[in-house]
C-alpha cells in the first residue's frame, strides 16, 4: 500500500504506463473536483458535466497509453485544457453557447467548499448569500464572470487560468479586477450585503 498523498503527479502516471491501474484511480481522485467544477461551470448541466468529465479521462488514458503525453510536471493545468477543449467542441456540435446557471439547476457550485456542521439560521444566511451571489455573477459579463469562477470556486492561479482561457496574465487579472468592481457597484445598487 503506498502514500498516494507523498507520490507525484508524474510519477502515478508512470506507474499506470508501467501497468498500475490503482494509479490512474488516485490520479482521479486527486484531480476530480477541480476538473468536474470546471466542466460544470462551462456546460451549467451535471448530467453533461458527467459525460465530458468521462470523455476527458478518456482521452486523458488514450494519451498515456499512446505514448504521447510529455512529462512537464503540470497534468492539471494540461487536464483543465482538455476538458475546457472537449466543453467548446461540446458547444461546436450543438452549434449553441453556454448559458447561464438559473435556480433550477441542481448544481451548487458552492458545494465542493467546506462548510461546517451549522444550524439553520446559518444554513439559511449561507444559502440566501450564495444566491446573491449567484445572481450578481450572472449578470456580470462572461469574461469577468468566468475568470472569476475560475479564481474563487475552481481556485485556479491566474496562470492557469489564462491558458485555460486563452489570454495573458495579465488580461486575466484585469478582468478580474473589473469583475470585481462590477460585483461591488451591483451589490451598492440591489443593497446586497454578504
Amino acid at each position: 500500500m503506498r502514500p498516494s498523498s507523498s507520490i507525484t503527479d508524474n510519477q502515478l502516471i508512470q506507474l499506470f504506463i508501467n501497468g498500475d491501474s490503482r494509479a490512474l484511480e488516485d490520479l482521479v481522485n486527486r484531480h476530480k473536483e477541480r476538473i468536474f467544477t470546471s466542466i460544470v461551470i462551462l456546460v451549467k448541466d451535471r448530467n453533461l458535466a458527467e459525460d465530458v468529465f468521462q470523455d476527458v479521462f478518456i482521452k486523458i488514458i488514450d494519451t498515456f497509453r499512446s505514448g504521447n503525453y510529455t512529462d512537464e510536471g503540470k497534468f492539471l493545468p494540461w487536464a483543465l485544457r482538455i476538458a475546457h477543449n472537449l466543453c467548446v467542441d461540446h458547444f461546436r456540435k450543438v452549434k449553441r453557447t453556454p448559458v447561464v446557471l438559473n435556480k433550477s439547476e441542481e448544481y451548487d457550485m458552492f458545494e465542493n467548499m467546506n462548510i461546517t456542521e451549522e444550524g439553520a439560521e446559518s444554513r439559511i444566511m449561507r444559502d440566501q448569500s450564495h444566491e446573491n451571489v449567484r445572481r450578481m455573477l450572472d449578470m456580470l459579463p462572461e469574461d469577468q464572470r468566468e475568470v472569476i469562477v475560475l479564481r474563487h470556486f475552481a481556485n485556479m492561479s491566474f496562470k492557469e487560468i489564462a491558458d485555460k482561457t486563452n489570454c495573458s496574465i495579465n488580461t486575466a487579472l484585469g478582468r478580474m479586477r473589473y469583475g470585481l468592481i462590477n460585483l461591488r457597484k451591483l451589490m451598492n445598487e440591489y443593497q446586497v450585503a454578504l
